[in-house]
């Protein structure tokens, strides 16, 4: 447990490191008298409580919200880099995103009988957003792909079709992503 603990404190000194010349950041540091990745960390977590509370339905909001406003600035950042491994990770975000957006406008009803639905989708969303977990690859390969590559590469030969798998592959593992 102890090795637990010392890297989530040695993350938390990498992000105040890092972090120290953010203006607002060290304003509520001065002012709070606590460490940047205290304030981060607690404003996350509170966060993350009000979506699971739901107080007024405010779930909702703040999990597309969540979803929508980390692959979005990631996206911009992306933009601005010379290679296309993480515009591929990216662009693949938003294809599992758009999916996963579509099912829920037609099953919404039934998304209520689901306890803690918002916050599990908030989670779900964050797993796959993070370049660093390789989420929204994985589900990509495993749900997506087989259900729209019959459709979208009907009058591609088989070999064509692996090709065009592995160097989807090839340039999302080139994003460090893990394999799952």
């Amino acid at each position: 447990m102890s090795e637990y603990a010392s890297s989530i404190h040695s993350q938390m000194k990498q992000f105040d490191t890092k972090y120290s010349g953010n203006r607002i950041l060290q304003q509520l540091e001065n002012k709070t008298n606590l460490p940047k990745s205290y304030l981060v960390a607690g404003l996350g977590f509170a966060y993350l409580l009000m979506i699971f509370i739901n107080v007024g339905g405010v779930g909702e909001i703040l999990s597309n919200f969540a979803g929508f406003v980390l692959p979005a600035y990631l996206s911009l950042v992306a933009l601005k880099t010379p290679t296309a491994t993480d515009d591929t990770q990216l662009l693949t975000y938003w294809i599992v995103f758009s999916f996963l957006s579509v099912i829920e406008f037609w099953s919404k009803a039934i998304l209520y009988l689901i306890p803690f639905y918002w916050f599990l989708k908030t989670v779900f969303l964050i797993y796959i957003a993070l370049p660093q977990t390789g989420g929204a690859r994985m589900i990509y390969q495993k749900i997506v792909a087989p259900l729209t590559d019959r459709y979208i590469l009907k009058d591609v030969s088989k070999t064509e079709k692996d090709e065009i798998r592995a160097s989807v592959n090839e340039a999302s593992k080139a994003t460090g992503a893990s394999v799952h």
